[in-house]
């Protein structure tokens, strides 16, 4: 487990950015005797850390659960994530280590500001709260990342030189959910504004009580991921879940172009025409998605576009590329309101009030330009539609890899070549079983 570092940075309006100050104030220093200053450079530390890794956890995760490909200068994107030829995932290569250091940098960072709050006087007792409640949501939040991503976690890492056991899967999420409860506590003791500055990302999440909304909706996540749908329900009537609200509702990572910040990572250029048709670094849809929809859903045209010509690299082709982001600095959503609709569909299928899960499948599927579910009310048809419809509205977002694997249908995923294999997460990094 790397042990990270203190990451000093400045907020701009509407982007962060992350600067490495070498003769700025020591982890130790910091974490006995901080400023104000220090504090809120920490927390704004946290929300840009949360941006590490990102490109590598969607677009790996999006290969292996063949929603798309990344057509690029590194055979591995093609062969080892496909398993072309049975070849297994390497513990030591860039897809099971970027996501993991980059979720473990930030909530180094939160677990620095946990122990700065407690060995500080420069904030009182209200404002420590908000601080806290911040820190233990930005943690949650990463680990549920991971768990999807790695089925395993480490939770207990706030001493680098004793560091906790990996929890599997069910273990990982009770650890969430309670840490989230203790976080929600803390908000609820923060009083009306937090007395940290947070990006743009977070307009409308950026006083305590709305941001306890997120909190909130990531409690109804983990709980449906731990099979708990009266958890999630229960979750879902204190978060910002609006069954008639607007999808995009949520707050997001936002990104920038000026020095010390990073743009959107998976954002690609369009092509322009098939003389200059984008043959470099691009990420292709997998034709499953395109000919599996519905017809008339305009996710399929919001989200993609058909490329002046095929792209073919390692026996593999495509017709289509992305359009899930417009620009390099399009902000990426942590949860929204599209997800939380789907979340609260899964609830009531786990309860099995299935007439209401129905009606949220409609929703979702009224604001993709198609007809209400009119299918069997059965947990098992409910299933297959919640599927679908996560499917399409959370394309290429890092969810489809761990849906098929919770639900145990990761093997029914296409394979492109003979001899290739499905893998449902990446492995744990090489260092950690050091």
């Amino acid at each position: 487990m790397m042990a990270g570092s203190v990451v000093l940075t400045s907020l701009l309006s509407c982007s962060i950015d992350e600067i490495a100050d070498p003769n700025g104030p020591s982890v130790d220093v910091v974490s006995n005797a901080a400023t104000k200053t220090q504090l809120d450079e920490l927390a704004v530390g946290i929300e840009s850390s949360i941006r590490n890794g990102l490109g590598v956890e969607v677009t790996a995760s999006g290969i292996m659960a063949r929603e798309l490909y990344l057509f690029d200068a590194d055979p591995r994107n093609t062969g080892d994530l496909l398993g072309k030829n049975g070849i297994q995932l390497d513990n030591n290569s860039f897809y099971s280590t970027a996501q993991w250091n980059g979720n473990y940098r930030a909530i180094k960072n939160a677990n620095v500001l946990i122990e700065a709050i407690s060995n500080t006087d420069a904030v009182d007792v209200t404002e420590k709260n908000g601080y806290l409640g911040f820190a233990k949501t930005m943690i949650s939040y990463e680990l549920i990342q991971i768990l999807k991503s790695y089925h395993q976690a480490r939770v207990d890492v706030s001493d680098p030189d004793n560091l906790g056991p990996l929890l599997e899967i069910s273990a990982g999420f009770d650890y969430v959910i309670q840490l989230l409860n203790e976080a929600n506590t803390d908000l609820n003791a923060a009083g009306t504004e937090f007395v940290f500055p947070l990006s743009t990302g977070f307009s409308g999440f950026d006083t305590p009580s709305t941001f306890l909304e997120f909190n909130r909706a990531l409690v109804a996540v983990a709980s449906v991921y731990n099979g708990n749908g009266q958890d999630a329900l229960d979750a879902l009537d204190d978060s910002f879940f609006n069954l008639s609200g607007a999808l995009e509702t949520g707050p997001k990572h936002v990104f920038g172009l000026g020095g010390n910040d990073q743009a959107n990572p998976v954002f690609r250029a369009p092509s322009e025409s098939a003389a200059e048709p984008n043959n470099g670094d691009q990420i292709i849809v997998h034709d499953s998605w395109i000919n599996d929809a519905e017809a008339g859903d305009t996710r399929v045209a919001d989200k993609t576009a058909v490329r002046p010509d095929p792209s073919i690299q390692d026996d593999l082709s495509g017709d289509y590329e992305t359009r899930l982001y417009a620009s390099s600095t399009s902000p990426v959503d942590l949860v929204r309101n599209e997800e939380l609709i789907l979340v609260y569909a899964e609830a009531n299928i786990l309860t099995t009030n299935f007439v209401e899960a129905a009606n949220a499948l409609s929703v979702i599927r009224n604001s993709a330009g198609l007809s209400d579910y009119t299918g069997a009310l059965t947990q098992s048809a409910l299933t297959d539609e919640l599927l679908r419809q996560r499917r399409y509205s959370l394309w290429s977002e890092n969810h489809r890899m761990f849906d098929m694997w919770r639900y145990g249908r990761s093997q029914t995923l296409p394979k492109d070549r003979s001899g290739d294999v499905i893998y449902s997460s990446f492995p744990i990094p090489l260092s950690e079983n050091l």
